[in-house]
């Protein structure tokens, strides 16, 4: 197998009505860059929401008497609480500065809401369909280019009982964002039962590194040689798993959305 290489690709600030591929593309060209077919480019999310305007003034929201009680609990401020509890299908609790939360079938931090990187008394939330996003650059990419590539929309998020943020697929776009290792062999010869492996969500562990966290004006990187299968009817819809399935929420007495005792 070819040595994987990934390329942070510096863009400036993107702004809304820039257009996003078109900075990426415009910045690979400056890099010696240019895509390639099975190529993978990695976009944060939070670019495609400043580039689609999915920006909130915190001052044009009004808290609700809920938002209050959750702020005062995780040390947020009220309107940003009331922001996470308008994206989120289920809050299931949090700590200092962070609500837990079920957002489009993904247990992450505030539903996607970040203050991060967009201004004072700003808050980004995600795209409101990042699938459709993740596609559109997709197909536009190769209107532009004439090439075939894999998309996926990173985000951050954390993992149980580790400290630090690692990357996550909100969307994926052009291949199979998993591979069913089911049936295959170990080292030993015995079939493994039930492993999966996420590529979508590896991948966007590798570009989130790339990328960083900080003030870098790194938005996207681009992955060259990810053992990947180019597939047009792919999206991230079958990495996840019910509530049910899952072996933290099951553990831990989590449901998925609707209504139960001592829900928050």
């Amino acid at each position: 197998m070819a040595a994987m290489e990934i390329y942070a690709i510096e863009t400036g600030l993107i702004e809304p009505g820039d257009d996003l591929l078109g900075a990426i593309l415009d910045a690979m060209g400056r890099m010696g860059l240019e895509l390639r077919d099975g190529d993978v480019l990695a976009v944060a999310t939070k670019a495609a929401s400043a580039a689609m305007g999915a920006i909130v003034d915190l001052g044009d929201i009004r808290p609700s008497e809920r938002a209050r009680e959750l702020a005062e609990m995780a040390s947020l401020e009220p309107e940003f609480a009331e922001l996470v509890l308008r994206e989120a299908d289920e809050v299931y609790g949090g700590v200092r500065g962070a609500l837990l939360t079920l957002k489009s079938g993904m247990m992450v931090v505030n539903a996607g809401v970040d203050h991060k990187n967009v201004g004072m008394g700003r808050a980004a939330l995600w795209p409101r369909d990042p699938q459709a996003v993740a596609d559109g650059i997709r197909r536009d990419a190769f209107e532009r280019t004439g090439r075939r590539i894999g998309v996926i929309l990173v985000d951050s998020r954390i993992a149980p009982l580790r400290r630090g943020t690692i990357g996550l697929a909100v969307a994926a776009s052009g291949f199979d964002p998993v591979e069913d290792c089911r049936g295959r062999p170990d080292i030993y010869g015995r079939p493994l039962r039930i492993t999966w492996m996420a590529l979508a969500d590896d991948l966007a562990c590798a570009a989130h590194l790339a990328m960083g966290e900080t003030d870098r004006l790194t938005p996207a990187a681009l992955i060259r040689g990810a053992p990947i299968r180019l597939s047009e009817s792919a999206d991230a819809e079958s990495i996840k798993i019910r509530p049910e399935d899952c072996v933290f929420m099951r553990a831990i007495g989590m449901r998925g959305p609707g209504p139960r005792p001592g829900r928050l």
